[in-house]
């Protein structure tokens, strides 16, 4: 089964689970004069829509590429998670706009046994299936279905804490349905805003995980005549699409025979492990001059604002030592600049300096 036919029948199994539970919370709800149970109800219906938009997005994404989308159509499911955040906002707005006149004039609720029985089976029902779709999310990596799980779990916990209000209205007489409902409005919403953000991360292009990167990294390296591996860019066109580009190290004295027959071997084998389509650049290495290498990681290790070095190269025909250099976002990069080139001036005169700045997108 595919990815797209995973969410689809994931989807599917949450529209039916939730629109049986509409029907029922529903009933109870106006049976029993309960607004916590007419909005866990409206929650529900919120949550069956959410289900088709992701069906919608995930038929669109899977869309071909073409000449005029040529890196396919993958990020449409980022913004089926937008739509799906907006909705359960809305949802949230709207329950917090009913509930709050309810905690100064309390309506007289009437629950039934059967009505405490449904109520108690619902909360089962949303908490299995918000684990079983959030597993299935995770898996296959969709943003919409674990959202849509986690939502079906906050659910369930809201269920639970109705539940808990509707005994407590038994037993002591005390309503709490408009707190209760409040209660629910702030964890929706609040549920609403993490998804969004989330998914709004993702298209404006957060930081590459840490894990995976390190991961491409050390395999990379463990390719023959590769001594590094640097810069390394990835880009999202979707969550089954993924590109990047790069730099490995190689020794200066490789024939151009050599580094193309080494680059597709990268290519290969990232794609084979990661399914990453990579560009390889070329960094090369001369260890004649070395000293000067060593005397500027001396120099950096003084700074711990200084995240890392790479891409040194000696112009041997003009003089001139070209190398990378990698600060923190938030240090002062023109004054620690300025130390180094001071330092290698003082130490290796004969020597022009050009340091490119590079920046720290990757662990």
């Amino acid at each position: 089964m595919s990815r797209q036919q995973k969410i689809i029948k994931t989807s599917i199994i949450g529209i039916i689970v939730n629109l049986i539970l509409v029907v029922f919370k529903a009933v109870i709800g106006i049976l029993t004069n309960s607004i916590a149970i007419t909005l866990d109800a409206v929650n529900n219906l919120t949550d069956a829509l959410s289900s088709i938009i992701t069906i919608i997005g995930a038929k669109l994404a899977g869309k071909k590429p073409d000449k005029k989308h040529p890196y396919g159509y993958g990020r449409i499911e980022y913004f089926s998670s937008v739509i799906i955040a907006a909705i359960v906002l809305w949802a949230g707005i709207t329950s917090f706009m009913e509930s709050w006149p309810k905690i100064f004039t309390p309506d007289v609720t009437n629950y039934t046994t059967v009505s405490l029985i449904i109520i108690a089976v619902a909360v089962i029902v949303k908490f299995i299936l918000g684990q079983y779709v959030k597993k299935i999310g995770e898996n296959i990596n969709s943003q919409a279905l674990v959202a849509s799980g986690s939502d079906a779990f906050f659910d369930a916990i809201l269920s639970l804490s109705t539940l808990i209000a509707a005994i407590i209205s038994i037993f002591f007489h005390i309503s709490l349905e408009g707190i209760l409902g409040v209660i629910i409005s702030i964890v929706i919403i609040k549920a609403s805003i993490d998804m969004l953000k989330e998914t709004v991360d993702s298209m404006i292009g957060a930081r590459i995980d840490s894990d995976l990167s390190k991961k491409i990294k050390k395999s990379i390296k463990e390719i023959p005549k590769v001594h590094g591996a640097y810069d390394l860019s990835l880009h999202n066109y979707g969550p089954e699409s993924m590109q990047g580009s790069v730099h490995v190290e190689v020794d200066d004295t490789l024939t151009a025979l050599e580094i193309h027959t080494l680059t597709r071997q990268i290519q290969n084998k990232i794609f084979s492990e990661f399914s990453i389509a990579l560009t390889i650049g070329i960094y090369a290495k001369n260890d004649k001059y070395e000293y000067i290498r060593q005397y500027l990681e001396e120099i950096t290790n003084e700074y711990e604002e200084i995240l890392e070095t790479h891409g040194f190269i000696v112009l041997e025909d003009k003089n001139i030592v070209m190398f990378d250099l990698i600060v923190d976002f938030d240090a002062n990069r023109e004054t620690i600049k300025n130390n180094i080139l001071e330092k290698l001036k003082e130490k290796y005169p004969e020597f022009t300096y050009y340091i490119i700045d590079d920046y720290d997108i990757s662990d």
